[in-house]
């Protein structure tokens, strides 16, 4: 099934210096919180990688996760080289971490299941792939285990194309993994068995996330965001479709939801953010229009939504009881937006929402940025304003406020 060596040991060893990344942080720091000229949203530092495009990011406490084109994974801590370890696969499209493992899936429609040695945590050991070897053996065997593929029969336990979203539920026993073979799959993490596999759309599914009470929703190239409503049988489970909250022309290429799953927001091709309510029996809430191209990824920190493009930008979006309004843009890249992660800042005041996001690129650079609920302020100079740090270094220290038209 899979004959990857045990990550290189350079990883570990290797110094910062020799490393393919480049770190470039801010040296005009920028005034304190108690500062009244305390800018919300700045562009705290930038990584640039020679190994290719950033397709994937995870953050978990003080590390950050990061897939490429490339056959590696890098972790960094701190802003410096960590470690790292690599697959045969290549392109890593998605990264999620529970507990002490860490999920990758890739664009041979494998999952990959890494874990952090207990005598050195800077070594990763790949400790399973899914589907496992022992049940692709078992499963291979009996003829009505096999599905018609675009090229030839396939086991249904195995994706036969990319995967291009990985998702725990929200108790971590249930791994999901989308795919471009148009269906999504159900593992169950303790003993990594493949316990669904749902033909969900008639395109490829671009995303997924799972949500609380076993919602599970997947978007798709087919312009459809689907729901589907978990039930556990004995030591399994039994996915049920619910209902469908859009059909457009325009394919879905982002899905995220709230920390409380009270808002579903879905990115799309055309560059729009639609958005549901839960407390409403899903009804539409609303439509986003921030960007000139395609929203590439979403993701949401307390009352924000960040929405990365192919335009390069990536919209903070804040919601209100009674609207979402963009707060800023956040412009640096030379490249479009292909993922972003976030954390809570560790170095907030009492009572102040901020955070630390990360955002990954096809410019081959992954920038850190500290944002917050905070409006930018109104009274910054016009250097200020066109994201000019006062040295002319070439950091955004804040992006120009943003005016929705036709929500």
């Amino acid at each position: 099934m899979d004959t990857e060596a045990d990550p290189d040991p350079s990883f570990s060893t290797s110094p910062f210096a020799r490393s393919p990344w480049s770190a470039h942080f801010n040296t005009d720091l920028p005034p304190t919180p108690e500062d009244n000229s305390f800018l919300p949203n700045i562009l705290m530092g930038s990584l640039v990688r020679e190994e290719g495009h950033i397709y994937s990011l995870a953050a978990a406490g003080d590390l950050l996760y990061t897939g490429s084109d490339s056959k590696n994974i890098r972790v960094w801590k701190a802003q410096k080289e960590f470690s790292g370890f690599k697959s045969n696969s290549g392109l890593v499209k998605s990264i999620v971490i529970g507990g002490q493992k860490i999920f990758t899936g890739h664009q041979d429609g494998k999952v990959r299941v890494w874990k952090v040695s207990t005598k050195d945590p800077s070594v990763h050991k790949r400790v399973g792939t899914l589907p496992t070897l022992g049940d692709y053996i078992k499963c291979s065997m009996k003829p009505r285990n096999y599905m018609e593929g675009r090229r030839r029969r396939n086991l249904w336990i195995k994706h036969f194309d990319a995967i291009s979203s990985l998702s725990l539920s929200e108790d971590q026993n249930f791994l999901y993994s989308a795919s471009w073979d148009k269906t999504f799959k159900v593992w169950r993490v303790s003993d990594s068995k493949c316990l669904e596999s749902i033909q969900a759309h008639d395109d490829a599914v671009n995303t997924l996330v799972s949500s609380i009470d076993g919602l599970v929703f997947t978007g798709s190239a087919d312009g459809s965001v689907k729901v589907w409503r978990r039930e556990l049988q004995g030591k399994g489970t039994k996915h049920f479709f619910s209902q469908t909250l859009v059909k457009q022309e325009c394919a879905i290429t982002a899905l995220a939801v709230n920390d409380e799953a009270t808002f579903i927001y879905c990115g799309s091709s055309d560059g729009v953010v639609n958005f549901w309510e839960r407390e409403k029996s899903l009804s539409h809430g609303g439509t986003l229009r921030g960007h000139k191209l395609a929203v590439l990824c979403l993701a949401t920190a307390g009352r924000l939504l960040l929405s990365g493009s192919a335009d390069m930008g990536i919209c903070v979006w804040q919601r209100t009881a009674a609207e979402h309004s963009c707060l800023s843009v956040l412009t640096a890249h030379t490249g479009p937006v292909k993922c972003l992660a976030v954390e809570k800042d560790s170095e907030a005041g009492e009572g102040e929402r901020r955070w630390i996001v990360y955002s990954g690129s096809l410019d081959k650079s992954v920038k850190i940025w500290r944002v917050s609920e905070q409006p930018p302020a109104v009274d910054q100079s016009p250097r200020q304003q066109l994201g000019e740090s006062p040295s002319g270094s070439g950091f955004f220290v804040n992006a120009p406020s943003f005016v929705i038209r036709g929500q």
